[in-house]
């Protein structure tokens, strides 16, 4: 079988209990690795079968930008010849340099109840993490915090949105017994259609907008190159002094705008300017997650577009969204930019296109700044995320 072509990392429990750990190498490992979520969220209502050719591509060193300046590799964990648990491990040289530490990121962490298999998965992550001269382990985190981080913790009974991770309350038991620790949490919040924000805010957002020379504006589609670099520019310097954060190389901020055209609607990508000059940004995606549910991670099944068909058709009925990025730079915090980009989405979502709920998240449980600003305007707190660390 194409996973026996590594050498297996065991730990002496994991020998003892049958488990063999293996890097992924071949075409049948990487799709045992890609669709072993299917045997974990069986039973989960609330799970949302991700895409296989966009999960396929995210671990391609052919493809993903991030494998240009980072290292990673894939284990699969196996009993009796039956996949039974996966794990990611990244190396990331750019986080390290700019915070001056010395960590490696595991991710895309899944597994049966079973703490001797978690152990196995971890113990082969540190290793190929300390071959690699790392002295500590953080996540779980998909490469980087530019992507998909954070373990479920609180906020099982909803479904994940666009880019959120979801996974079964157990795991949390059986990264702790391996010794990871908390690190940091992240919060998500909840805005609904109880009452009209707008409305609320209408006065309040008319003096900002009055005495802060503040403008707020969508993006402009046809000035596509200098309207992303202006993203790109508020991104890495809103978010540099925060924990955990790393700058996006060009290829990743490219990569990544590229595929969230697809989906991006230009009027809830928002600008903030202060005298014409932009010094706050607001990312809104429709949550396609509600469209790709009934998809069961295929766009082509039998080799016809039939997904693809019912993806498209289901955009159209797409109810709720996700406010994926939301930043001011410093120097222009506390004057109410953060409050009016989440009106002006809030406004827009709902009496325009016709949402009715949104997620705004994730945010650092101690950015207090924001999380006021996200209160101050109606949001709940809905989701806790957790990301782990250990020396190794």
């Amino acid at each position: 079988m194409e996973h026996h072509q590594a050498r297996p990392r065991e730990s002496a429990e994991g020998q003892r209990a049958g488990i063999e750990v293996g890097e992924v190498r071949g075409r049948r490992a990487r799709g045992a690795f890609l669709r072993f979520p299917w045997r974990i969220y069986a039973n989960d209502p609330q799970w949302v079968p991700p895409l296989l050719m966009e999960r396929k591509e995210f671990i391609d060193p052919k493809k993903h930008p991030f494998l240009r300046h980072g290292a990673a590799t894939h284990f699969l964990a196996f009993r009796g010849g039956r996949p039974v648990g996966r794990i990611l491990v990244s190396d990331d040289p750019n986080y390290n340099a700019e915070h001056a530490t010395n960590v490696g990121c595991f991710g895309m962490f899944e597994t049966i109840d079973d703490g001797r298999v978690a152990a196995a998965l971890l113990d082969a992550a540190a290793d190929w993490l300390r071959a690699r001269g790392r002295t500590q382990i953080l996540g779980p985190i998909d490469y980087s915090t530019n992507y998909a981080c954070g373990l479920l913790i609180e906020g099982f009974d909803t479904p994940p949105r666009i880019m959120m991770n979801h996974n079964p309350p157990y795991y949390a038991r059986l990264l702790e017994a391996w010794g990871l620790s908390k690190a940091k949490d992240l919060y998500s919040w909840w805005f609904d259609d109880v009452f009209d924000m707008m409305a609320t805010w209408k006065d309040k957002a008319e003096r900002l907008l009055a005495r802060g020379r503040i403008t707020v504006r969508h993006f402009q589609v046809r000035d596509m190159a200098a309207e992303l670099a202006r993203c790109k520019r508020i991104y890495n310097s809103a978010w540099e002094r925060n924990w955990g954060f790393v700058k996006m190389t060009d290829s990743e901020f490219d990569y990544l705008a590229k595929d969230l055209r697809r989906v991006a609607l230009p009027e809830l990508l928002l600008f903030a300017e202060m005298d014409g000059a932009p010094v706050g940004f607001s990312m809104t995606l429709p949550d396609i997650n509600e469209a790709m549910r009934p998809l069961n991670g295929r766009l082509f099944p039998w080799g016809l577009p039939i997904g693809l068909v019912r993806f498209m058709l289901n955009c159209r009925r797409i109810r709720t969204c996700r406010l994926l990025t939301l930043g001011v730079m410093e120097g222009y915090r506390r004057r109410g930019i953060a409050e009016l980009l989440i009106l002006g989405t809030l406004d827009y979502g709902k009496n325009v296109v016709g949402y009715t709920g949104a997620e705004l998240g994730w945010t650092l449980e101690d950015n207090a700044l924001i999380n006021r600003a996200i209160l101050t305007v109606g949001g709940k707190q809905y989701k806790t995320y957790r990301i782990y660390e250990r020396d190794i």
